[in-house]
């Protein structure tokens, strides 16, 4: 007997615990993908109830139906494309009335829906009162009280949701007023003509028109006296309320109908002074303690991970590739009578070039673990709303800072992530600054010459670059808003959810995603780098061997860059050639030093570091890593959103010249200081 498969939307708004569920349920059965057409993250699962099979495609964050952000497009677009067997809508308890928006337009949709009302227990505990049976009847759905974090009432979920999937049975679109619903029922016989595939969606079709909606307009090939008849209703609909708004009318339903519903099966809890969440928004949000807790927070952040705890673990890791996988190598190879050239591009290049960017693994993993904390605790909401000050003067707001942020991790989905803008002058400026955040593949370098030449203060060394690359876009933001994107700065609304202790379950999955990404990357694009980079060290323009490094490919190539960077101190071609190298991937900078200078790995490069950059210098280079043009992957991005070769020009241009000025700055006061 075959046995029952079906597909499962999970939607919900950001903050409502939909990742905790989706990574309760699916656990390590993930796939992590691309959205068609765009590089917004998508995931599906796997996972069963009884004998179904069930994929779980993790949706978007989103807070309604419009397509005003690439999420809302893709949540209803996949809706509306796929069909899936159920639409799971998560929602917070903590905050109902606003989550349960998203549930209207979701019932609208007329597809089988359930409802899951995660953080049951804060509600319970901070004293909120819910009639969920009553409010599962009256919507004529299953509402199911949940905590996704501590996995409770979930087996009572998935029967739900495997129940609606067997009966196929739609969600009943919401009682809205009679304006609303006349307005909507007129629509809905001008649409008469739609496809049998498309009628069941044809209250969230005439919904969606009544607000002009002309998505749905291309969607449904409206046009001539159809599309003159639908203006008419909703003009009609308009007219039916003073000082009438067709965009608003629809929304002021949706929330009038929630709060009648909530009246009769939700009771709040009752005032008793200030809660938690705003005691201590009292104290980091204040406005003269914030900003010095921000940066005493990150400081902290970088002090353990690259002070005794982080060198520990990244000592270990280095023990584990230098002392004991590469001399393994060596014997399996020279046991087994591997030619001379297969024993120097393993011990010379793969494994040198390879293990010097894994040793830093640990490190990396460290710093995640703290961000991830913070996000999670909602502590980065705050510094968002913290940092919109400072990005005022750069012409920006606090909804820069999330992709700014986001550059820290990895500049693509960063850049990507400015989608959400809804100003395209903000969009484009945000675009241009968030390569000066630097993102994790750069974080290599700065471990490397931080350890070497400021041992005795590495968290502050690299601290003090992080907040450099802030400084200087922050000045580039300000340059630019000036002469290239004049105009009115638009305001700035942010949700900030409340404290959340984060969990430990969650925090697991997103490092394991973190990890898997930084190890794919080291064993395939540092792999082929280093064994390209060994090539054309050991080779010269005709394909003979090198007498020497500097009679091969790169000798030469990296001669023709080196007198250029001379005036910033690190005038070498292994130098040079290194900063090529990182055009491909930042991580690829130190094996490609490594292969260069010929050395077993880390700590003998570390030694070889030492004697040929002074601390001036050494800087310098962290200095000119941190601002030069990001990798090829991030410079397409940057094309792709900006749709301007010009315009993606432009921004390399900006950041190499920014980054030769600074370098050369940062040498010679270096060298006043007479380091």
């Amino acid at each position: 007997m075959k046995s029952e498969k079906y597909t499962v939307a999970l939607a919900g708004n950001p903050n409502s615990g939909k990742t905790t569920l989706f990574n309760l349920l699916t656990g390590s059965s993930q796939y992590v993908g691309n959205w068609p057409g765009v590089t917004v993250e998508k995931k599906t699962g796997a996972f069963k109830i009884e004998d179904c099979e069930i994929e779980l495609a993790d949706l978007p964050g989103i807070y309604s139906l419009s397509p005003y952000t690439m999420e809302e497009i893709i949540t209803r677009g996949y809706i509306l494309d796929e069909k899936p067997d159920v639409i799971l809508n998560i929602v917070d308890g903590t905050n109902l009335e606003r989550n349960l928006y998203l549930s209207m337009q979701l019932m609208e949709l007329g597809a089988p829906m359930v409802i899951a009302v995660n953080m049951a227990d804060s509600m319970q505990a901070r004293g909120d009162i819910c009639d969920f049976s009553g409010l599962s009847g009256a919507l004529g759905l299953p509402v199911v009280p949940i905590s996704a974090k501590k996995g409770k009432n979930i087996e009572i979920l998935l029967g739900e949701v495997l129940k609606a999937a067997r009966s196929k049975k739609a969600a009943a679109p919401p009682g809205y007023d009679i304006h609303t619903r006349r307005g909507a029922e007129k629509i809905k016989k001008l649409l008469a003509f739609q496809p049998a595939a498309e009628q069941a969606r044809l209250d969230f079709y005439a919904l969606k028109l009544l607000e002009g909606d002309s998505e749905i307009v291309r969607r449904l090939n409206i046009g001539g006296e159809a599309l003159k008849k639908i203006e008419e209703a909703a003009l009609e609909y308009e007219r039916s309320r003073p000082n009438g708004d067709r965009e608003a009318m629809p929304a002021h339903a949706r929330y009038e109908y929630i709060e009648t519903l909530l009246s009769g099966y939700f009771t709040p809890r009752p005032e008793k002074g200030r809660s938690l969440t705003d005691s201590l928004d009292a104290v980091v949000t204040n406005k003269f303690l914030a900003v010095p807790i921000f940066l005493i927070i990150m400081l902290l952040i970088f002090g353990v991970t690259f002070g005794k705890a982080g060198n520990f673990l990244k000592g270990g890791a280095q023990y584990l590739i230098d002392g004991i996988a590469a001399p393994a190598a060596g014997r399996l190879l020279a046991s087994s009578g591997a030619p001379e050239w297969t024993r120097s591009l393993l011990l010379e290049g793969i494994i040198p070039g390879v293990g010097a960017v894994i040793s830093f693994l640990p490190q990396i993993m460290l710093l995640f673990f703290f961000l991830l904390l913070l996000e999670d605790s909602g502590y980065m909401s705050r510094a968002a709303f913290i940092m919109d000050g400072f990005l005022r003067k750069a012409g920006l707001n606090g909804k820069a800072f999330i992709p700014m942020l986001m550059g820290f991790g990895c500049t693509v989905p960063a850049v990507m992530a400015a989608r959400t803008m809804e100003n395209e002058k903000e969009r484009r400026l945000t675009i241009m600054l968030v390569p000066f955040m630097s993102c994790a593949a750069r974080m290599p370098v700065y471990a490397m010459f931080a350890g070497v030449f400021f041992n005795e203060h590495q968290g502050l060394a690299v601290f003090s670059i992080y907040i450099l690359g802030i400084a200087i876009a922050l000045l580039a933001g300000r340059v630019l808003k000036k002469f290239l994107f004049k105009g009115e700065e638009p305001p700035f609304v942010l949700e900030l959810p409340e404290y959340r202790l984060p969990g430990l379950n969650t925090l697991i999955m997103h490092l394991w995603d973190k990890c898997k990404d930084f190890l794919t990357r080291a064993g395939t694009l540092i792999f082929s780098m280093s064994v390209i980079i060994w090539v054309l060290r050991n080779f010269d323009f005709t394909f003979h061997a090198a007498s020497s490094g500097g009679e091969s490919i790169l000798g030469r190539l990296g001669a023709a860059v080196a007198p250029a960077l001379a005036p910033l101190g690190f005038g070498s071609w292994q130098a040079a050639v290194s900063l090529l190298s990182g055009l491909v991937a930042k991580e690829a900078v130190i094996s490609s030093m490594t292969v260069l200078y010929g050395v077993s790995g880390p700590e003998a490069l570390s030694n070889m570091l030492a004697g040929l950059f002074t601390p001036a210098a050494a800087y310098a280079f962290m200095v000119f890593i941190l601002l030069y043009v990001p990798c090829i992957a991030a410079f397409g991005t940057i094309k792709r959103e900006m749709n301007s070769w010009r315009w993606a020009l432009g921004t390399a241009v900006m950041q190499l010249g920014t980054a030769y000025i600074f370098s050369f700055l940062a040498y010679q006061f270096g060298r006043l200081l007479g380091g």
